[in-house]
């Protein structure tokens, strides 16, 4: 699918250095007989997912791993998705608490986590006849410490994405013109994500992670972490809705919930929510080629 250049979808106008870099993207992806999409129903993988069977039709197949990292909404919301686009779908099992090193959380865990999944993805992607496999990482993937990159590099799993030089800002845009469901989706990042570096990653403390955005989600707030430091809960959302957190009532319901959970302390961060703040302290230019 082709959009002219400064037309209108949807009442948004598409310029035409953003139009150029779709038609590479699907230019990229044409180049392959068959693809397997690691799909995890966000924003990004949502649209290389669009992207890849608008350029492959039915040679493209959708893999979703599930695992205590990956909350059950999104597993939901994933399926959903290969329904409405007719994607054929492979659900792959996946524990990272049984790869070496993982639950002990050290700085380079989603590299560990990364290495042993896409791995295990290309497996199974040649087990039925596909050879190539892609992920979803793009432009501004590089303005932060992303070891997992590393591993994509290493086992040469293909970023279409990042090929074809979209940004986040791209690919919403995109995918509001192409009337995706992703588009205004919040940004999500696997749970362990949410875990001091160091602090040993177990399946309560997921739970409990996972149990309380759930209910901030239900509350009304819609971009947000709640990181785990020890048994405080650090609530990170939008600057525009600290208002909603302070108010008596929520605040009360959320303090009383989460401490239902588990959490001895519940906290919120003045900053308001932002990608990568657990990253605070990491010497990226000591971080022997985990920043990619």
């Amino acid at each position: 699918m082709t959009i002219c250049a400064a037309g209108k979808t949807g009442g948004m106008e598409i310029y035409m250095d953003t139009m150029k870099k779709y038609d590479r993207l699907l230019a990229l992806l044409r180049e392959h007989d068959s693809l397997a999409v690691a799909f995890s129903g966000g924003v990004d993988s949502a649209f290389l997912l669009y992207a890849s069977k608008q350029a492959l039709g039915d040679r493209v197949t959708a893999y979703t791993a599930v695992s205590v990292f990956f909350p059950v909404r999104e597993k939901s919301e994933a399926d959903a998705f290969c329904r409405e686009y007719g994607v054929r779908q492979v659900i792959v099992e996946y524990d990272p608490l049984a790869v070496e090193g993982i639950p002990q959380n050290p700085a380079d865990r989603c590299y560990l986590c990364k290495r042993a999944l896409f791995g295990k993805l290309i497996e199974i992607a040649k087990q039925h006849g596909i050879h190539a496999v892609a992920e979803g990482s793009n432009m501004d993937d590089m303005g932060d410490y992303r070891p997992g990159l590393r591993a994509i590099s290493e086992l040469k799993v293909l970023s279409p994405l990042r090929e074809a030089q979209l940004t986040k800002d791209d690919i919403r845009k995109l995918s509001q013109a192409f009337g995706l469901p992703t588009w205004n989706k919040p940004s999500f990042a696997c749970l362990a994500s949410r875990l001091v570096y160091g602090e040993a990653i177990t399946r309560k403390k997921l739970g409990m992670i996972d149990r309380a955005e759930e209910l901030l989600l239900s509350l009304g707030f819609t971009q947000f972490r709640v990181r785990l430091h020890g048994d405080m809960a650090r609530i990170e959302i939008l600057p525009e809705q600290i208002p909603l957190l302070v108010r008596d009532d929520i605040r009360l319901r959320v303090v009383d919930e989460l401490s239902a959970l588990g959490f001895a302390y519940v906290s919120m961060d003045l900053g308001g929510y932002r990608t990568g703040s657990m990253n605070k302290g990491i010497d990226i230019s000591a971080a022997d080629g985990l920043y990619q």
